[in-house]
Parts: C-alpha cells; sequence; structure tokens
C-alpha cells in the first residue's frame, strides 16, 4: 500500500499536458494535491474494487492514482483528444479504458465519479454540466471546485437527490500556465466535494 509521499513520487512522473487549452480551463494538477485526493477517496472505501469515472480526466492523474488501489475499471473521459493522447501514455493498464467524449454524451454507470471540471469561468455552467452527469450515472462523487461555490453545489445536490457529506479544503499551487499569468505559482483555495446520492 503506498503512503502520501511514494502516491505522490509516482504521480509525479506522469507526462503532463503539454499544448494547454484556456477553453477547456487546462492546468496540471499538482501530484501532491492528486495524491491527498486519491488516499481521501481510499480512506472511504471508494477506489478498491470500485468501477470509476474520471471525468476531464486530462493527463490521467486522478484514474492513475486508482488504479494503484485497485479499482476494477476506470474510465478516464475527456473532450480533448490531446489530452486522452497523454493519458494513455501515462496509464498502461488494462483496466483503464479511455473515452473521448463531451461529458453530456457519457453513459457508462459506474460506482463512483472523480473529477477536477472546469470552474465555469471561460465556458459559463460548466461545472453544473458535468455536477449533471454525475448525479446521472455515479452514487458517489468527489469533485473539485472553487470554495466559493458551496451554496450552488449543495442546492444542486439536493434537487437531484445527493447529499453533501463533506467538503475538504485543499490548496493548490497553479504554476504559471497562460500568457496572461503574472506570477510563477499561485495558490488557489478549492473544496473536494464528497456528495452520496440519498
Amino acid at each position: 500500500m503506498l503512503n502520501k509521499k511514494q502516491l505522490s513520487i509516482e504521480l509525479s512522473k506522469l507526462t503532463p499536458l503539454e499544448n494547454l487549452k484556456i477553453k477547456l480551463e487546462q492546468y496540471v494538477l499538482d501530484s501532491e494535491v492528486a495524491s491527498e485526493i486519491i488516499l481521501r477517496i481510499n480512506f472511504n472505501y471508494d477506489i478498491k474494487g470500485k468501477i470509476i469515472a474520471d471525468f476531464g480526466c486530462g493527463n490521467g492523474i486522478l484514474g492513475k492514482g486508482c488504479l494503484f488501489f485497485e479499482s476494477k475499471k476506470v474510465y478516464f473521459v475527456d473532450t480533448d483528444k490531446d489530452a486522452l493522447v497523454i493519458a494513455k501514455e501515462n496509464v498502461k493498464d488494462k483496466r483503464g479504458v479511455f473515452v473521448e467524449s463531451d461529458i453530456k454524451d457519457f453513459k457508462k454507470r459506474v460506482d463512483v465519479v472523480i473529477m477536477n471540471p472546469p470552474f465555469g469561468t471561460k465556458v459559463k455552467h460548466i461545472d453544473r454540466e458535468f455536477l449533471l452527469k454525475a448525479f446521472e450515472v455515479a452514487g458517489k462523487i468527489y469533485s473539485l471546485h472553487k470554495i466559493t461555490s458551496i451554496k450552488f453545489i449543495e442546492k444542486l445536490s439536493k434537487d437531484h437527490g445527493f447529499k453533501v457529506l463533506d467538503v475538504i479544503k485543499l490548496n493548490i499551487p497553479l504554476r504559471k500556465s497562460y500568457l496572461f499569468h503574472k506570477k510563477k505559482s499561485k495558490d488557489v483555495e478549492v473544496g473536494l466535494w464528497i456528495l452520496e446520492k440519498t
């Protein structure tokens, strides 16, 4: 069983996304933050033997973390074919299934959805689309959002038969990725929402 340091080291070896697309709000998720998320999900017995969907998978860091902890299958879902090429390089595991799809078109039933969706700063309400699809296909959801989204997510969850079990505050270091970024790195406070079907 990997501890946090070991998992973080393994995840840091993954090839990151190369040509980040601002419209898709693509960023590189820090390996330490990713390992913290994976260990939390594993602590809740939501990985081993489970079928998982990693929505907006990017380079596959979260789904790959689940494979380390014996998930039965992981769907790596992304609309960006360039991201999926890198995810496939990072995940050489027959339990990984790669799906190039708009999130609205994903139809598989899964046990758990994990996701780091766009926050909706470029395409309005895209975070809502990710949540609605997760409500449709899974009974348990782990999702990263801006910490200011508390009321929005609570209401949306309740309206769709889900309850908020917990919101874990995380500081995500975002490295300078786009021309408009002024600093080399900036910490952004986000929440990891744990949602469960009632």
